[in-house]
C-alpha cells in the first residue's frame, strides 16, 4: 500500500516562495510518476506538475511553467514542489499523487494514491 505524507505549505506573499515534499512508502511498482495537483474553493482540481521516477522526465501545467519545479530526492523517496512567484491564483490546497506505470500522467483520474493534501495561501 502506497502512502504519502505531504508537508511544507502555509501563508506565503505574493511574489514570494514555498517548497512543497512528498514523502514516500510502501509503493513497490518498477515505473512510476508522482504529480503534484492542487484545488482552490469551488474550483477543480487541476494538473500542476508530474515527473517519472525512473527517468526523470517531467512535465507542468501551462500555469506554472516557469515558476514551480517538480525535483526528487531518491535516498529519501521524496519528490518537492518548488515554488516561486506566488501569487493569489496560486492559492490552493495541493495533493501529492502517486500513478503506477510508464505514463508521466496529468489527470487525476490516472493517480491510484493520494496524499491528504497541504494549504497553500498566498496573500496580496
Amino acid at each position: 500500500q502506497v502512502q504519502l505524507v505531504e508537508s511544507g505549505g502555509g501563508l506565503v506573499q505574493a511574489g514570494g516562495s514555498l517548497r512543497l515534499s512528498c514523502a514516500v512508502s510502501g509503493g513497490t511498482f518498477s515505473y512510476y510518476t508522482m504529480g503534484w495537483f492542487r484545488q482552490a474553493p469551488g474550483k477543480e482540481r487541476e494538473f500542476v506538475a508530474a515527473r517519472r521516477w525512473s527517468d526523470g522526465t517531467t512535465v507542468y501545467a501551462d500555469a506554472v511553467r516557469g515558476r514551480f519545479t517538480i525535483s526528487r530526492e531518491g535516498a529519501k523517496n521524496t519528490v518537492y514542489l518548488q515554488m516561486n512567484s506566488l501569487n493569489p491564483e496560486d492559492t490552493a490546497v495541493y495533493y501529492c499523487a502517486y500513478a503506477a506505470g510508464l505514463t508521466v500522467a496529468r489527470r487525476s483520474s490516472e493517480y491510484g494514491y493520494w496524499g491528504q493534501g497541504t494549504q497553500v495561501t498566498v496573500s496580496s
